[in-house]
């Protein structure tokens, strides 16, 4: 199948490529198909795209990436709706699911946040996912990200913060384009140098 983005264009991917949102998003509640896409051209996010409305695109990054003590507590209607239950398979819940966050851009990068209260939780191998608000009150909703992965940048400069969407089998590859420079509106690690 195929589907028209503002962002990316044309992009091609199976029914096995789609992420089934259970209850939309946030502010979405009426989309519930997405493909979450690695762009090469792009050196830091995924984007979590929707394949209902071209227009819909979000850029995600896995929270251990910015912050080491990120944890959150599924609930039972949780693990329910991302048919996470416990199983007699072994793996342990944690293997079966990927935890992102929705990263706001403005327009001075140095201002990036992230959204750590209301993450995005994907069963990998349901392809199901929902937005769950963490009932832990210290998360932020405007986590800010730049500095942390500024840092990550400067102390370990050989260290990738480029997100591993596409290692875990959850987002497809986009190609790279044919200038290899950063596609419009995307972030290099240049720019956390600013």
């Amino acid at each position: 199948m195929q589907i028209q983005t503002t962002r990316f264009g044309k992009v091609n991917l199976s029914e096995n490529d789609l992420v089934t949102f259970t209850e939309g998003l946030l502010g979405f509640s009426e989309l519930r198909k997405f493909v979450l896409l690695d762009d090469p051209n792009d050196e830091i996010f995924a984007w979590l795209q929707s394949c209902e409305k071209p227009a819909v695109a979000f850029p995600i990054l896995e929270p251990e990436l910015f912050t080491s003590s990120y944890n959150i507590k599924l609930s039972k209607h949780d693990l329910e709706a991302l048919k996470l239950a416990a199983d007699s398979g072994g793996g342990g819940i944690a293997s079966r699911h990927r935890i992102f966050s929705i990263i706001t851009i403005p327009a001075d990068v140095t201002q990036m946040t992230a959204n750590l209260k209301a993450p995005i939780v994907i069963n990998v191998k349901e392809r199901l996912a929902k937005q769950i608000v963490a009932q832990e009150n210290d998360f932020q909703i405007k986590f800010p990200v730049f500095i942390e992965l500024q840092k990550r940048v400067v102390q370990n400069p050989q260290a990738e913060i480029k997100s591993h969407a596409a290692e875990w089998g959850v987002a497809i590859k986009l190609p790279t384009t044919d200038g290899g420079g950063i596609a419009k509106g995307s972030t290099s690690t240049t720019d956390l140098n600013v």
